[in-house]
Order: structure tokens, then C-alpha cells, then sequence
């Protein structure tokens, strides 16, 4: 087996039409629950020059003036009203209100096993946790440093010094790998928007992304770019003024951008726009947090957890760890350990990483938040599936 490669992660920021699709969509989320922590909210966007769509079907008491909310993002994301305007662009709406049919107020908290037992996955899903000893988050390097490189360009200190940037960005990071081990930085990519041709020209959008983004981040990564790394800014030119003016979004269209950069496995089903009793959501939490405790625990320095639900079962049909030759014990061992430590119901989940309350508990919003940098590794909202809680139970 060849371990010496090369491998390429990338991360957009807040402004990229699919990412202002997730934010959208999770804004949403996280209004029906901080109303109603019981709702039932699955919504999805797609926007394009001028014009944004929203669909949603939901069963809550909650009242969320849903347009609203989309507006609201748009003008936080912070496009100039020439690029797109919050205000006056179109909104259309396709709503299902399930409320009378669907509305069950479970109160997980006080529900005992057997109550615990009747909650059941409503998709088929099987869904992957990843976690390795690369980076202090436990995550893939590669995109680690894309999320902090798109973090630094959306970031409010980058911006007051280059006020010429628009929200839309796209970071690019590629690592060589020697052994199985990064090694060093191969290629750094920032694509950036602006506001015209000349403002300013290529050559100072080059040096100065490079300055005030690509040497901070990649200092306090301490993975600073060799005399032969490659760094390119806008390579195939100007980027004038992006966003849904420059090409259309879609809710869910990112999802590795969303987990681990496409360096691990995943479902291929969006995280954003739906509930915490969502299987397909929630499932992804629950793996990368039993992955993230393996790794956390010394018994691997990478793993896979995988975890399938059928139509009809509160828990997974199959509970699987990879330790990709990496284990301490063996892997049938391994998942043994993990199926005595962590409960995989649906309802288990969302009760014991209290993922209902998580949107009171921040005024901006949580899954707003999560839906920009990644949904995995982000350790910056204390995220409970980021927890090493679990630790000493795995050893």
C-alpha cells in the first residue's frame, strides 16, 4: 500500500451561494426550536440572482416568519445591495404545515428505555464518523487549515483592512503525506470576490490575502508554507462580485466541505436545514463523537465509526469501527467498547448531547452558526459531539 500522496480539502465562506443556502435554511431550524424545542422543521433553499426559494414542511406551535429569517441572514452575510439586496429581492415559498397530523411534544428527558425504545428512524442512513491524531481538533489537516483560511477571510479584522472584499470566498488546501504522516503544505488556493476589476488589481489582492490571511493562519497552525509550496490568489482571475449574482446555491450541496473534507467517508445526505430528530443529521454526530473519543483515548490515532439505521428501529442494525491498522486492541474489541459506552438511539442521542436546547442557549443562533466552517471539528461553539467525555469509559 502506497502511503506518499498528495491530498486537497477546500472550505467557502459564509458568502458562497451554497453556504447561504445552509445558513438559510439552519436560521430557520434554529427559530422553530428556541419557540418550540419540540418541533419538527425540515426546510431547504436554493437562490440564484435576485431570487431565493424556500421550501419547508414543519410541525410545531411555533410562529417563525420564515422569509423574515432568510432576509435577515442575507443582510448579516453583508452584501452590497448592488451585489444582492435582502430587501427587495424575491422570495418565493412552498410551506407544509404538518402541525395537526404530526405535532408530539416528547419530553426525552424524563422518557425511560421503553419510551426511548418507540422513537425510530424515519430514513435509512448510514452514517460515518471520522477522527485522527492530525490536528489538536483531532481532524484531517488539510481541511482544518481550509476551514481556518476561509474563517480568516470572512473575519471582521480582514474585512475593515480589505473593504474592497465581498462575502464570497473559497479556501484550497493541499498536504503531502509521506508514511501515511502530512508532511508539508503543497499548494494554498484563496479565491476571493470583489467588487470590480480594479479594486484592486491581482497583483495587491495577492499580496495582500497572502499577508493578512494565508502567513497568520498558517503561523499559529505552525504549518507554514516551504520555499516550495504554491500559493495562488484568484488564479483564473478577477472574481467580480460573486455570491448568487456569479452562480446559483443549493441547501446541502457541500457536505464535504461540511464533515472532513472529503479525506474520510461520509453519508452524502445534507446535515443542514433539518431538526435533531433527523436520523441523517444526528447519526453523523453521534460517529464523530465516539470517533473523536477513540482517538482522544490513545486506543487509535485514526478510526472510522459507522452506524446504520433502518426504516422502524430506535437503533443502528450495525455498529462498525475501522482503525485503519492504527488500534491499540482489535477492532471487533474496539466496537464492542463503543456500543457499551454510547447509546445510539435516535431519541438517545438527542437527549444526551441536548441537541433541542442548543439554539436558546446561543443568542446568534447554533446551527446557523455550524452551517459555516464545518459541522465536525469545531470546537470554537463547544459543540457536544466535540466532547472527550467518554474517555476513561472507552479504556
Amino acid at each position: 500500500m502506497n502511503d506518499d500522496f498528495i491530498f486537497t480539502s477546500e472550505s467557502i465562506s459564509r458568502g458562497h451561494p451554497d453556504k447561504l443556502c445552509d445558513q438559510v435554511s439552519d436560521a430557520i431550524v434554529d427559530q422553530f426550536l428556541r419557540q418550540d424545542r419540540h418541533a419538527g422543521i425540515t426546510t431547504e433553499c436554493a437562490i440564484s440572482s435576485g431570487i431565493l426559494f424556500i421550501a419547508a414542511r414543519y410541525a410545531s406551535v411555533a410562529k417563525v416568519d420564515i422569509p423574515e429569517v432568510a432576509r435577515r441572514v442575507i443582510r448579516q452575510v453583508g452584501y452590497p445591495n448592488e451585489v444582492f439586496n435582502a430587501d427587495s429581492c424575491s422570495i418565493m415559498t412552498s410551506f407544509v404545515d404538518r402541525t395537526k397530523r404530526e405535532y408530539e411534544p416528547l419530553d426525552l428527558e424524563n422518557f425511560g428505555d421503553e419510551a426511548i425504545d418507540r422513537i425510530t428512524a424515519k430514513h435509512p442512513i448510514t452514517a460515518f464518523g471520522y477522527a485522527c491524531n492530525q490536528t489538536p481538533n483531532l481532524m484531517p489537516l488539510p481541511v482544518w487549515l481550509a476551514h481556518r483560511l476561509a474563517d480568516a477571510l470572512d473575519s471582521k479584522k480582514v474585512r475593515k483592512k480589505l473593504p474592497y472584499l465581498l462575502p464570497d470566498g473559497k479556501s484550497q488546501v493541499s498536504v503531502e503525506y509521506v508514511n501515511g504522516k502530512p508532511t508539508r503544505l503543497q499548494s494554498v488556493t484563496l479565491v476571493a470576490s470583489q467588487l470590480s476589476e480594479d479594486t484592486p488589481d491581482l497583483a495587491q489582492l495577492r499580496k495582500d490575502l497572502i499577508e493578512l490571511v494565508v502567513e497568520p493562519v498558517c503561523a499559529e497552525a505552525k504549518r507554514e508554507p516551504d520555499a516550495e509550496t504554491l500559493l495562488y490568489v484568484n488564479p483564473e482571475g478577477p472574481l467580480v462580485g460573486g455570491g448568487p449574482t456569479y452562480h446559483s446555491g443549493m441547501t446541502g450541496r457541500k457536505t464535504g466541505v461540511d464533515t472532513y473534507g472529503e479525506y474520510a467517508r461520509h453519508s452524502g445526505a445534507a446535515l443542514s436545514g433539518k431538526d435533531p430528530m433527523r436520523i441523517d443529521r444526528v447519526a453523523a454526530y453521534a460517529a464523530r463523537y465516539a470517533a473523536k473519543n477513540l482517538v482522544a483515548a490513545g486506543l487509535v490515532d485514526e478510526c472510522e465509526v459507522s452506524l446504520s439505521y433502518t426504516v422502524g428501529a430506535a437503533k443502528p442494525v450495525s455498529v462498525r469501527v475501522r482503525s485503519l491498522g492504527t488500534g491499540e486492541v482489535d477492532d471487533h474489541e474496539i466496537a464492542n467498547r463503543v456500543r457499551e459506552v454510547f447509546d445510539f438511539r435516535v431519541a438517545a442521542i438527542v437527549r444526551d448531547l441536548g441537541l433541542r436546547e442548543l439554539p436558546a442557549k446561543h443568542k446568534k443562533g447554533f446551527y446557523q452558526l455550524l452551517a459555516v466552517h464545518g459541522q465536525m471539528g469545531r470546537t470554537d461553539l463547544k459543540a457536544p459531539w466535540e466532547e472527550t467525555d467518554k474517555t476513561d469509559a472507552l479504556k
